[in-house]
């Protein structure tokens, strides 16, 4: 199942792409996780990094970068991660829409195993998305 959010953020793309995807300044502004790191020894994201993430719930999963176009957008696919994912990728898109405006969306794909709680695991996940979103407005406008 898919779901998308967006949201607007007074800054420009590039501003917000080199926020979302530095491991190092991740958790200053991700209120979704509490660890969050490149893994293989990738000293930054890009194609075909790898990165392991925490959420606050002790939930980890691993991701791949399957896209890496800055400043406009960073896809990933999941790797590894809890047994009742049976599949997830996601997207992060950066749209200039005025002079230092940006629309920052993100786009999910999730698969549960059983399949019969893909639903469920959407509803979660777009909560998470509306929250992080939030949360990284809240960081570069200081609102």
């Amino acid at each position: 199942m898919a779901f998308e959010d967006s949201i607007l953020i007074q800054a420009s793309p590039e501003v917000l792409f080199a926020l979302t995807q530095d491991y190092g300044r991740r958790l200053s502004w991700d209120s979704f996780l509490k660890a969050a790191d490149l893994v293989g020894g990738a000293p930054e994201a890009g194609l075909g990094v790898r990165a392991l993430c925490v959420a606050r719930s002790g939930l980890a999963m691993e991701t791949e970068y399957v896209s890496f176009d800055a400043p406009r957008v960073a896809a990933v696919k999941m790797t590894r991660g809890p047994w009742f994912i049976d599949s997830f990728a996601g997207s992060w898109r950066f749209i200039a829409e005025a002079p230092d405006h940006t629309r920052v969306s993100f786009k999910y794909h999730v698969r549960g195993r059983p399949a019969a709680i893909s639903g469920l695991l959407t509803r979660v996940f777009a909560r998470d998305t509306r929250k992080r979103l939030e949360a990284l407005k809240r960081a570069v406008e200081g609102a």
